[in-house]
């Protein structure tokens, strides 16, 4: 089955200009067109935006999809390549985890210096953070 782009986003649940980005940037092809110059697009088109839109649920980024995607395009990949890429990420989000953490602790730090009664000039988060 053949769809325009504006079934193609409601059916894949993406903007019509997304799915144009998708195809400026090469995650997607560019679909072959109707002599009247209408995109038309396959059900693989459909399958293809909703691992990009699962993909990114997952916090994955476009650069890191498109290696994604090169793997499944290859006809030697094997599923532990897609294991490697899982486990990349993760390690990734642990270390984001990790600094956000910091990030709390600091903040509290911050807020727990903070007395209502002193003016802006002498706040001491304001004071800290210039000191960084």
């Amino acid at each position: 089955m053949q769809f325009r782009i504006g079934q193609l986003a409601k059916k894949s649940r993406v903007n019509k200009e997304t799915i144009r980005y998708y195809e400026r940037i090469g995650i997607i092809p560019e679909p072959a067109r109707t002599d009247s110059g209408y995109r038309m697009y396959s059900e693989q088109a459909v399958d293809r935006l909703h691992f990009i839109k699962g993909t990114q649920e997952l916090g994955f980024t476009l650069n890191e999809i498109d290696k994604l995607l090169g793997v499944l395009e290859n006809d030697e990949a094997k599923c532990s390549d897609m294991k490697d890429f899982a486990i990349q990420k993760l390690e990734h989000i642990h270390r984001k985890i990790q600094d956000l953490k910091r990030v709390e602790k600091m903040l509290i730090s911050l807020k727990q210096t903070c007395s209502k009664n002193k003016d802006i000039y002498e706040c001491p988060i304001i004071e800290a953070l210039m000191d960084k």
